[in-house]
């Protein structure tokens, strides 16, 4: 997939993974990216990637992403899962009225947006804008956000029709609340808001950007359904660790053939054969699902571009699953990557973008309506 990426593309997302790898195992022991780590994502043009050019964002594509994105996870899967979260985050945050765009944007595209998606809380119509309050789970990258992006309310009788509310770091607090056994760096904690005021020019209806309705942008990856995304945000990060965890047990590999009076082992060379024809099929999955994005032809193919994720990332457990039981003891040492590999993959691929028996029953319904 590298080769989707210019030469400059290439070599800050080598810069990157180079910044993720050196300080993977102790962002995994710890629970948190180094601040190093952060500054080489910012540094290589993730956040400004979906930004609009107008503020002086790159507006690249989904495929220059992703594969940029897999090059990080390759090192480290909680770095390439933030990497890709500041970045899709701020592709929502393009569905804000300019105003608040150039709130967020004026002095810099390089601020870090982090987004809870799952409505919560409460807000309440004031004068001028609302006031909200409550906790969102799950916010990847949270302790170095900038800006939230925030749904809400909780849905309910009487609740009004969700919103995202934009809010800046100054506004909200991180309680650190993600302790995980994979993807333990990425900082997946809870924010948490006590009647905050959001100006109306920070909030967009929550249907919009689900359906991929910008009013402020005709370009395509401005205005993408959120459903015809599937689990591209999630599955690179996934990737990423499966090409890592290959090229772990070729370095297994070898040193066993290296040994004296040894050869070819026919189980690990059956596995790490198909392991690498697995990783490549999955990432021609998500290469199909990111050229269609960037074409503006995401809605007509967006129940399979969720079936493709969905389905690569659970190839791609079971894959990891076969590579960490074949590998032999040495690789459950807390120091070798694939077993850290093994566990992102396998803590990732629960999201719920990424689960096949959700993403199943929603294309057979598609498909059945197209008959």
């Amino acid at each position: 997939m590298t080769e989707i990426l210019t030469d400059d593309q290439a070599a800050r997302a080598a810069l990157a993974a180079e910044s993720a790898g050196r300080y993977a195992r102790e962002a995994d022991r710890g629970g948190a990216l180094d601040p190093e780590t952060v500054k080489a994502l910012t540094a290589a043009g993730y956040p400004r990637h979906f930004v609009p050019a107008r503020w002086g964002g790159a507006e690249g594509t989904f495929a220059e992403l992703t594969a940029a994105m897999t090059r990080v996870g390759r090192a480290c899967a909680s770095a390439a899962w933030c990497g890709s979260m500041f970045a899709y985050s701020a592709r929502f945050s393009a569905h804000l009225p300019l105003a608040g765009q150039e709130e967020a944007w004026g002095d810099s595209p390089d601020v870090l947006w982090v987004s809870g998606l799952v409505p919560s809380g409460r807000a309440e119509a004031v004068d001028g804008g609302f006031r909200l309050d409550g906790r969102w789970s799950y916010v990847s990258g949270a302790l170095f956000a900038d800006w939230a992006l925030l749904a809400g309310p909780t849905p309910g009788p009487g609740a009004p029709p969700p919103r995202f509310f934009a809010v800046p770091r100054a506004d909200f607090a991180v309680e650190e609340s993600w302790d995980t056994v994979g993807m333990r760096a990425t900082g997946s904690h809870t924010v948490v808001l006590s009647d905050v005021w959001v100006p109306e020019h920070r909030t967009v209806p929550l249907a919009e950007v689900v359906g991929g309705v910008n009013r402020t942008s005709d370009r395509p990856q401005h205005a993408v359904p959120l459903m015809s995304l599937g689990g591209l945000t999630c599955l690179a990060p996934v990737l990423g660790a499966a090409a890592g965890m290959v090229d772990a047990y070729t370095g297994l590999v070898a040193a066993r053939r290296s040994a004296p009076g040894a050869g070819p082992t026919p189980l690990n060379d059956q596995v790490l054969a198909r392991a690498a024809a697995e990783v490549d099929a999955a990432t021609l999955l998500a290469e199909r699902a990111a050229l269609l994005l960037d074409q503006g032809r995401a809605r007509p193919f967006a129940a399979r571009n969720a079936r493709d994720t969905a389905h690569a990332a659970r190839v791609l457990v079971d894959t990891a699953h076969e590579l960490v039981r074949t590998a032999g003891t040495a690789a459950q040492d807390a120091a070798h990557p694939l077993q850290r590999h093994w566990r992102d993959i396998t803590v990732a691929a629960t999201h719920a973008a990424l689960r096949f028996d959700r993403i199943a029953t929603a294309y057979t319904d598609a498909v059945l309506a197209a008959r």
